[in-house]
């Protein structure tokens, strides 16, 4: 083959690195934003936490966010803190199975974004969110377990060896390895004394840790967190005898059997009656399975939500109104060295690698800002149309998808999943992801459709309202749906059953 020259014209799209980061930072979560920045404060020297408003800077530089305000995204518009929503539509922008109980800071919009004041009128009213106190101490499990010990009088071997135990549980309190795995790795496996004499120590000491409360921790498995439970109901004599000794029976037979209700089976294998199998089964359904859960650290589970929505003052029209607003406690506040920016433009020509890192700062500090108002623009659309939803709940959701909202806002829908993936909204009905508002729609007798979420909702409804000895079957309650107009098959009714994690029928009949 003959070498030769050709044309070729074709399109691609690059993407800069500044728009880059823009993506990247409207993807991440709350914490995963406030570890972002706490990364490029290590790293960047430009970029500083804005000073109060007592003690900012008296003098602002205009030139500051030249190189910032040469790029504007697609769809970056100028957002306001707070909307109100009446019947108005917003303005389009382009651009488990038992069933237990139990810069130098001189341009305001971008650089001193979330600081002395807000950016591009994305400021928040302080006094309608208040943030969770997240400082007072927490008390583990093993915190609990350790003060009790040292109660005990013990030699030092048991003590070391009840400490190795305590610390060894899982957070639901349980033991996951054997006593011979664990006297393992404390010892030489080839040492046969050292490991006779260690496994004996975390025998004695495995007791020892059975007799702490919580009571039941310390199991190895549910069966024997069940019976340590029935074991101390009886020597403090807290329950019908009979009931108890029966219960004993039923977790030693088969726990399958009783996760089952199999009545049958189980007065077959216990020789006891019905009434007292009936019995045993409810009280062992008001125990405990998991020991450690009431010490378990919630705090790590808090949601900070991104959001803020409140009443307005005043209604329009008999309708209420809405505010949505940013929380200012995940605003980070930042922004560009003062002292450091002003020495380095004092440098004529200065250091090609320094401006770098400066234009880095203000690129930064400006993708956080449209971050944020991404955000707010998401979600006011998103109240707009789920506005019945902020007064009546989750009956009251109407079906709605990304490319509804993306079509509104001149934005990709991609956009729009970032935007409403791990980023959440306080509301009066609670605090929900913004994903939660969408759902599809299911088919009703009038020509319309149904949300989803209020389909559940009604299904929750239906349940609540059961007879407990007689349970509504999935079957049944797609029945009662199709008499409300809803088209909904057996099949999604059984899905949206789980999916609100409620056992089918069988398992919700009283004993």
């Amino acid at each position: 083959m003959m070498p030769g020259l050709s044309l070729k014209v074709s399109q691609s799209l690059t993407l800069t690195p500044q728009l880059q980061q823009s993506i990247r930072l409207l993807q991440l979560s709350t914490q995963e934003l406030q570890q972002e920045v706490e990364q490029m404060l290590d790293e960047n020297p430009f970029l500083e936490r804005a000073e109060d408003e007592a003690d900012a800077p008296a003098e602002r530089e205009p030139a500051a966010n030249e190189a910032a305000s040469d790029f504007v995204a697609d769809g970056a518009y100028e957002s306001s803190a707070t909307a109100e929503f009446d019947t108005e539509p917003v303005a389009e922008v382009s651009a488990e199975a038992l069933p237990w109980e139990g810069d130098d800071g001189r341009d305001t919009a971008a650089e001193d974004w979330g600081g002395d004041m807000p950016a591009r009128g994305a400021g928040t009213d302080d006094e309608d969110y208040s943030a969770l106190d997240h400082t007072h101490a927490h008390e583990s499990l093993q915190d609990v377990l350790h003060r009790q010990a040292l109660a005990l009088r013990l030699s030092a071997e048991d003590r070391a060896a009840l400490y190795f135990l305590i610390e060894s549980l899982t957070d639901d309190g349980y033991l996951e390895e054997s006593l011979a795995e664990l006297a393992e790795g404390l010892v030489d496996a080839s040492d046969a004394e050292a490991l006779d004499e260690a496994l004996h120590h975390l025998t004695v000491a495995l007791r020892l840790l059975q007799s702490l409360d919580p009571v039941g921790v310390g199991a190895r498995n549910l069966q024997e967190c069940l019976v340590l439970q029935l074991k101390a109901l009886q020597r403090a004599q807290a329950g019908p005898a009979e009931a108890l000794e029966t219960a004993l029976l039923v977790c030693h037979e088969s726990l399958d059997l009783l996760a089952r209700r199999d009545v049958r089976k189980l007065v077959q294998l216990t020789g006891c009656k019905e009434a007292a199998v009936r019995e045993a089964m409810a009280l062992i359904a008001g125990l405990e399975p998991r020991p450690g859960r009431p010490y378990a650290n919630v705090e790590r589970n808090v949601i900070v939500p991104d959001v803020i929505v409140r009443p307005a003052a005043a209604t329009r029209a008999g309708q209420p109104q809405w505010r949505v607003q940013l929380n200012p406690e995940v605003m980070p506040k930042l922004r560009v060295h003062d002292v450091y920016a002003s020495a380095l433009r004092g440098h004529k020509g200065g250091h090609a690698g320094m401006q770098q890192r400066l234009q880095e700062a203000r690129w930064f500090i400006k993708n956080i800002q449209q971050r944020f108002d991404t955000i707010l623009r998401v979600s006011q659309a998103i109240v707009e149309r789920q506005k019945n939803f902020f007064v009546h709940g989750e009956l009251a959701m109407r079906p709605m998808v990304l490319r509804e909202i993306a079509d509104e806002l001149g934005l990709h829908e991609s956009t729009i999943s970032r935007v409403t993936t791990a980023k959440y909204m306080a509301t009066p009905q609670g605090t929900f992801e913004l994903k939660y508002f969408f759902g599809s729609g299911l088919g009703t007798e009038t020509g319309g459709s149904a949300s989803s979420t209020a389909v559940k909702a009604l299904i929750k409804q239906l349940l609540d309202a059961e007879s407990p000895a007689k349970p509504l079957s999935d079957s049944k309650i797609a029945e009662l749906l199709q008499q409300q107009g809803i088209e909904c098959a057996r099949r999604t009714v059984a899905k949206y059953r789980e999916a609100l994690r409620i056992p089918p029928a069988n398992l919700r009949k009283a004993l």
